[in-house]
């Protein structure tokens, strides 16, 4: 790392409280990478059935998708510590619930309800992001910074959480990773939220403001899908959603038809760990305007986006695991810019809500994206499936140009 770099984080963490929410957040963040693969391997290694626990995965990611924006409106009217808390020891009990129905064979739908309450799992990044924006405001190039961590953030822990999660229920037994994920997700968010000097102040009632004795009728904050700007922003992040997912579906059955799918992670990691390191570098460089940075970020996310393709048809693995580390690096800036542009259009007083938007578009990226990328694995071969995330890059490059016009 550039001196120039390293000098830009000192000065973020150098202020009061920020490296202590940080370590709690990247505690409680990880869980969140590790929760989907030790799901599957304890209920497939004790149901023996894939189908049965990819259909509980899917039900937490739409259950989260669905319940996220309504948590964060409660985040933002009543204050991060009220409400993470009591959601998280939710979210924990669900998953010890759904240990326990695996270990002592309840009947398969206490799978799903029990998993469904992972919903309650607080978005750690999005009130992390919230804290910065509230530390930040009268700084943007600090912001940029802090942005560019918290995606760098993102993709340590999607790298790091599921290695952990093979780790533990590999080498101890297959409820370990749903066991430890559980414990560090409570601890990390009690250490966050103890955090009281940089939590944002609730809004008691942010969708009435101005209100009071002979103000006159009260008007009410616009809720963040009616903000100018916000709708065509999650349309192109649903579309980035799915360059994730088919990426991570085409990897796995790239590697499986070379006959080494137990080195897919491997490979996958690399264009996480690509991401990682662009995001903290480009946290570093001078901001400029949002808008014009996205306008750049995203052609350049849909050109590096074709070279896991062109490098599959090499039929070598390592050249495709060269291409995604290259790949990677487009991801992060062009997720940081998108982010600062929803906090820039998001209406004062529902930050958490409208990043809790982008939490539920990328959701839904990814899901369409993973049923996209497998279908063409399975009907075309796993070469011509690098095509999907090609083209959802080109998707939300295309997108971009729509966000030029609702400027």
């Amino acid at each position: 790392m550039s001196t120039q770099t390293a000098s830009a984080y000192r000065r973020l963490f150098a202020r009061p409280g920020a490296l202590a929410f940080t370590a709690g957040n990247l505690l409680a963040r990880l869980p969140v990478g590790m929760a989907g693969v030790s799901a599957v391997v304890m209920i497939a290694g004790a149901r023996g059935s894939y189908a049965l626990a990819g259909a509980v995965s899917a039900t937490g990611l739409v259950a989260s998708g669905l319940a996220g924006p309504w948590l964060a409106r409660l985040v933002d009217r009543h204050g991060q510590a009220r409400v993470a808390r009591p959601a998280t020891l939710l979210a924990v009990l669900g998953s010890l619930a759904l240990l326990l129905c695996v270990r002592y064979d309840a009947p398969d739908w206490t799978l799903f309800a029990a998993y469904a309450t992972w919903a309650a799992t607080p978005n750690i990044g999005g009130l992390s992001r919230a804290r910065w924006a509230h530390l930040l405001r009268d700084d943007p190039d600090a912001r940029h910074t802090a942005n560019s961590f918290e995606q760098a953030a993102d993709e340590l822990c999607f790298m790091l959480g599921p290695a952990l999660a093979s780790f533990l229920t590999g080498t101890f037994f297959p409820e370990a990773g749903t066991l430890v994920g559980a414990v560090l997700l409570l601890a990390g968010m009690l250490l966050f939220t103890a955090q009281h000097a940089t939590e944002p102040p609730p809004r008691a009632c942010p969708a009435d403001q101005g209100a009071g004795a002979g103000s006159g009728p009260r008007t009410r904050a616009p809720a963040p899908l009616r903000a100018p700007g916000i709708r065509p922003l999650l349309v192109c992040f649903t579309a980035t959603g799915a360059v994730f997912g088919s990426m991570e579906v085409v990897t796995v059955a790239y590697a499986d038809a070379q006959g080494q799918r137990a080195v897919a992670g491997v490979v996958l990691a690399l264009q996480a760990a690509g991401s990682c390191a662009a995001g903290l570098l480009y946290g570093a460089l001078p901001p400029g305007p949002a808008g014009r940075r996205l306008g750049r970020c995203l052609p350049a996310m849909a050109a590096l986006m074709t070279l896991p393709w062109l490098a599959a048809t090499t039929g070598s693995l390592w050249v495709l695991a060269g291409a995604l580390l290259v790949a990677g690096t487009a991801t992060a800036p062009t997720m940081v810019t998108a982010m600062t542009l929803v906090q820039e259009r998001t209406p004062d007083g529902r930050l958490n809500e409208g990043m809790s938007l982008v939490v539920t578009a990328l959701l839904t990226g990814i899901a369409c994206g993973s049923a996209a990328g497998g279908w063409a694995a399975d009907h075309l071969g796993a070469t011509p499936a690098y095509a999907v995330p090609a083209l959802s890059a080109s998707t939300a490059c295309l997108l971009g140009w729509a966000l030029r016009g609702s400027r």
